[in-house]
């Protein structure tokens, strides 16, 4: 279970670093974007992540 966890928690790093690395104008705009978002928002869109994730988990279990 911990080397399943950790080799996720890998993939979710890689994947996370793409974009700044191949477009750093582009993930400079988005976190612009990002700060100008109410709280309400934010946290709108981490539990929509948390869900799906957790969806998608199910899904393949």
């Amino acid at each position: 279970m911990s080397e399943a966890l950790l080799a996720a928690v890998a993939l979710m790093l890689v994947i996370e670093g793409l974009l700044p690395t191949l477009n750093p104008q582009l993930w400079r705009r988005l976190f612009e974007q990002a700060m100008q978002l109410s709280d309400g928002q934010i946290r709108f869109m981490g539990m929509a992540s948390v869900v799906g994730g957790l969806a998608l988990w199910h899904l393949l279990n």
